[in-house]
């Protein structure tokens, strides 16, 4: 993701109806809402912990090829159907790349449909480490990376043991972060991808996307480019939160992103894209670092997270 300069410097996919105009703010359905409290935050952090173990997972790294095997099993044992979108890159260098969204779809026949996404690459270099010899070094990618999988992977383990009314598609991009610093247009490119040849008749109500949400000091904000693209749906996120007391939600302006909502919004699917960019402060010092591990992440983090988007996708009627 990149953090723009005006802010702080199947597919197995069935027909879906346009968005609704009527979409509650605040949802207060009690019915399947409240069998989903069991979010499992121990097993959320063990998913963190285990996608670091492969090593760091950008594209043409070991790494990488062993943590795509063990997403498509994990949600292969999850989902009702589960579908993988090859595609190819060029690096700068004139190296070829391919990359593997892998999109995880749940009530298959409901034509509501609600997008989750996540990106599952991580770093090739430490570009922001305070020590220049790190900086070619590939980061481990705890936050950046692991976290918001670890989060969509343990709601998948809800959406398994109380299937949900609504249709929910887990969608898991590669490449959001093979960028080149300065070239905005070089990252995302799984989404990018996903949305240049999405299915004409493929039109979900809204999308969440999560980055960056394992920080123990976990703020999320009202991000900017959501504010204007998918206000409506950034409200429900928000009054949700609220609603639950969970506090690590901020309803105060925060920072323009450019991450992997953009391209979903640019195609009509309304996406609110969630990240704490601060971390673990403003210093934002871990952030395409070598220092992003697992210890600087929190179970708790997590769990506030997928409270709040299992609250949305269990209140909907």
């Amino acid at each position: 993701m990149i953090l723009t300069i005006a802010s702080f410097m199947m597919m197995t996919i069935g027909p879906a109806k346009p968005t609704p105009l009527n979409v509650p703010m605040v949802p207060l359905q009690s019915t399947r809402g409240e069998i989903s409290q069991g979010f499992d935050a121990k097993r959320a952090f063990q998913y963190l912990v285990r996608q670091t173990a492969f090593g760091p997972r950008a594209p043409g790294l070991p790494g990488h090829d062993r943590c795509l095997k063990y997403l498509r099993t994990e949600l292969g044992q999850l989902a009702d159907a589960v579908r993988s979108q090859e595609f190819s890159t060029t690096m700068p260098s004139g190296r070829p790349l391919l990359l593997t969204n892998l999109i995880a779809s749940f009530n298959v026949r409901s034509t509501d449909r609600i997008v989750l996404s996540a990106h599952w690459d991580t770093r090739l270099w430490a570009d922001q480490d305070p020590h220049v010899k790190n900086r070619t070094k590939p980061i481990a990618g705890a936050n950046d990376g692991a976290s918001g999988v670890a989060v969509l992977l343990e709601i998948a383990q809800q959406l398994k043991a109380v299937p949900p009314t609504v249709g929910v598609d887990i969608i898991l991009f590669d490449g959001e972060d093979i960028g080149t610093s300065g070239k905005p247009g070089s990252f995302c490119q799984g989404s990018r991808y996903f949305a240049k040849n999405k299915p004409p008749d493929f039109r979900p109500l809204f999308g969440i996307n999560i980055d960056m949400v394992g920080d123990r000091e976990l703020t999320i904000y009202r991000e900017q480019n959501s504010e204007r693209l998918a206000r409506q749906y950034q409200d429900l996120i928000f009054s949700t939160a609220r609603h639950l007391n969970v506090t690590q939600f901020i309803d105060a302006p925060g920072p323009e992103v450019s991450d992997d909502h953009l391209p979903l919004n640019e195609v009509g699917i309304p996406t609110v894209n969630l990240i704490d960019f601060d971390y673990p402060d403003e210093s934002n010092k871990f952030w395409h670092t070598l220092a992003d591990t697992p210890d600087k992440c929190s179970a708790g983090s997590l769990k506030a997270v997928g409270t709040v988007i299992l609250k949305i996708l269990y209140s909907q009627l």
